[in-house]
Formats: structure tokens, sequence, C-alpha cells
């Protein structure tokens, strides 16, 4: 079985962050923001292009993924069950049903991580996402970016996964 991680970079720092990438072997990341720009240090496109390529970590932006701006704007209000009908419309057009094709293709050769602002993956459309690739046969596999020692010592106790050999670990 293949699995896809998430991942926020919400209350973490980008050095913080790649630590849990490496230490779950991810070696490619899955940006799924509308906007890739944050004012948090190191975590917009580029800047966190130079980084992930510098962990030899790939870097691929999903824009058709993004939230769109409705629904950003839903989220925000604090109105989820229309946050979530949004980002449901969005992942019916064919620009979106393409990036997800090609995101689940990605998870076939290498170890993928999605990636969007919020800590908290039941508040962010990255939940949405791994529902469809789950609904496909894909396992997914919540991280949290601000404490990389949990992924070390609970190592037994997740899935790793070298897709291209199937599951590694048992969750």
């Amino acid at each position: 079985m293949q699995v896809v991680y998430t991942v926020g970079y919400e209350g973490t720092t980008i050095n913080a962050f790649i630590a849990v990438l490496k230490s779950v072997g991810v070696t490619m990341l899955a940006d799924v923001r509308a906007v890739p720009i944050s004012r948090k240090k190191g975590f917009s496109k580029n800047a966190l292009r130079q980084h992930l390529e510098e962990a030899g970590i790939a870097y691929r932006h999903f824009v058709e993924l993004g939230d769109p701006k409705e629904g950003r704007e839903a989220a925000r209000r604090g109105e989820m069950d229309e946050f979530r009908a949004v980002y449901s419309r969005h992942l019916k057009t064919e620009g979106a049903i393409s990036a997800l094709a090609n995101l689940e293709g990605c998870c076939a050769t290498d170890v993928v991580c999605m990636m969007c602002f919020e800590r908290d993956p039941q508040g962010c459309h990255r939940t949405i996402i791994a529902g469809e690739l789950a609904a496909e046969g894909l396992a997914t596999f919540d991280l949290y970016a601000d404490d990389p020692q949990r992924y070390v010592r609970n190592s037994p106790n997740f899935p790793r996964c070298h897709n291209h050999q199937g599951l590694a670990a048992a969750e």
C-alpha cells in the first residue's frame, strides 16, 4: 500500500519542518497552497524550494489543488461547512482533477507529503485531498511539524513507506 503524508507549517520553523520530513523519509513535498507566499520565514515558494533542495527533497507546487479564495474566506469566518462545500466543488474542476491525478502518480514513485499552512489537518483542505487519495487506495498519515523528535521516538508506530516497495512499517 502506498502512503501519502500531510503537514502544516503553522507554529514551526523551517529547520524543524524539514527535520520532520526527513525523519519519515519524504522525498517530495507537494505544496497545495493556492498562493505559495508566507510571512513565515522560509515558507514562501522559492525559499522553501531552496531549503528542501538543500535537504535532498524535491518540491512541486500543485496550484490547482489550492483552496479557492471563496473557500479560504469561509474558513477564516469559521464557516467550515461552507469551506468544505466550496472546496469539494473545486475538486470537480478539470484542473483539480488533473492535478489530483498527477499527485497520485507522484505517490507511486516518491514518498510524498502534502503541505499547507494549518497545523490541524481537520481545518485544512489537505484533509479533503487526502480523502480523495484514500478513496483511490492510498493510506494517509498526518504529521505535525512542531516536534521532529516525535517521529524519531515513535518510529515503529507510524507508516514508513517506500512507495515502490510498499508499506515498510505498520500504522
